[in-house]
């Protein structure tokens, strides 16, 4: 609205405004990009202002009431996508997931790849139709550039898509920042492909069936580009595939960098012995998600002092910077120790604000709502996934949970990563914070 009254202001702003509107272009539904690309074809020069192509927030639903009359409406297709690339010349981010998945032809593919010379951000969430893969099938065969300007890359759920793909993009990314290939079919071959001089901060490698554990550990102990990693899940569900053995885990708390703020170990095994190795880490750490094996005593010793350590070890102790801690691996009786006496809930784990829990673990917390909130917390829930919130103090500000390394997501314990600055929502949203893995 702010933005629409600058419009009338004066013929020197409203150009500036008309070109801030078009920077960063959100889809909502079909009906709006036909009218987008009817502008940019009247006004060319208005389609090489488009940086960001935005579909995360897109719905096929909300104009056409049955798939015959949205596929008879011929408003958002393969071909007037591509028209539409053709006219935004200097497209940047190109945001897309799994409502247009079958749009994405390789007419498409070709154009976002090896013609758009300033892209620097690509997102595939979810996309994983017939149609698609097909669209892929032939990248190999592509005329490829030795390098591409993409720096942030996102597969998220690409569940379809052959190995190959990822062999043939991943070699040419030599500015690599942000990867997220999480459930897809990405093999070590691939990972260890990233060019040397790529400089990965954000790292997505959930539930990636194709990789195994000697791999990931071998990539994070040994490649140069993920030195300077904030952000790394290597998350899984144990209770569908193979996770992260003892051993494993114990080998990539040693190798991991300084530098990390948020870190997935969901679904990997894990025993009291990774405590010592995880308590440098939550110097840092503002995210931890921890495997299956634990007892909740072991996290109780990542936020005080092992009583075993002398008076002046214990007065030079520094406390933790967790701002959530994942316990959704936690399970049974240790679940009523949570809720009963758990050291988690007390001010003793300040700034600790978010403790996620399983759905067994969000049934318990029904029964205990009244110790929950005299302790000072509540439940939260979005979807699959539960959380206990501690309430905040009256007498000081709000952590709102906003940080640089989130890229404008307010809620912790992010599944997908984001590859635009923006606010997070619409299809982006769910996948990020209302899915389990």
């Amino acid at each position: 609205m702010d933005l629409m009254s600058l419009l009338l202001t004066s013929k020197e702003i409203h150009i500036k405004t008309v070109e801030t509107v078009y920077r960063r272009v959100t889809i909502p539904h079909s009906r709006i990009f036909i009218k987008f690309l009817t502008q940019i074809k009247e006004k060319p020069s208005h389609g090489s202002w488009v940086r960001r192509l935005d579909f995360s927030h897109f719905n096929p639903a909300t104009l056409f009431s049955t798939a015959k009359e949205r596929a008879n409406a011929r408003n958002l297709t393969s071909e007037t996508l591509l028209q539409c690339l053709d006219l935004t010349p200097n497209l940047q981010e190109f945001l897309v997931q799994e409502y247009i998945d079958d749009d994405l032809n390789e007419a498409v593919l070709r154009k976002l790849f090896l013609s758009l010379e300033n892209l620097q951000a690509v997102d595939f969430c979810g996309c994983s139709s017939a149609p698609f893969r097909a669209a892929f099938s032939s990248a190999p065969q592509w005329n490829w550039p030795a390098t591409l300007p993409i720096q942030r890359l996102s597969f998220h759920k690409c569940r379809t898509l052959p190995s190959s793909v990822f062999e043939t993009i991943l070699p040419r990314l030599h500015r690599l920042t942000h990867l997220d290939v999480a459930g897809t079919k990405i093999t070590d071959a691939a990972l260890f492909s990233i060019p040397k001089t790529a400089r990965i901060t954000h790292l997505n490698l959930a539930t990636c069936k194709g990789l195994t554990a000697e791999g990931i550990v071998r990539f994070l102990s040994e490649h140069p580009a993920v030195r300077q990693l904030v952000v790394l899940s290597v998350a899984t569900d144990f209770r569908m595939h193979d996770s992260l053995e003892i051993e494993d885990v114990s080998r990539l708390l040693t190798a991991l960098p300084k530098t990390l703020k948020s870190l997935s170990l969901k679904g990997s095994k894990m025993d009291g012995s990774h405590i010592g190795l995880l308590l440098p880490l939550t110097k840092h750490l503002e995210e931890l998600a921890l495997g299956h094996g634990l007892k909740l005593t072991d996290a109780d010793r990542l936020f005080i002092p092992d009583p075993a350590l002398s008076p002046e070890e214990q007065l030079t102790w520094v406390p933790s910077t967790l701002k959530y801690i994942d316990m959704s691996d936690i399970y049974g009786s240790e679940l009523s120790v949570l809720f009963n006496d758990s050291l988690l809930l007390s001010r003793q784990t300040e700034p600790l604000d978010v403790i996620e829990v399983s759905e067994s673990g969000a049934n318990k917390a029904k029964e205990f709502m009244g110790r929950l909130t005299r302790r000072g917390w509540r439940t939260s829930e979005v979807h699959r996934r539960s959380w206990l919130v501690r309430n905040a103090d009256p007498k000081g500000p709000r952590d709102d949970g906003r940080r640089p390394w989130k890229m404008g997501a307010q809620f912790w314990g992010m599944r997908k990563i984001p590859m635009a600055m923006a606010e997070v929502g619409g299809m982006y949203g769910s996948f990020m914070f209302g899915r389990n893995l």
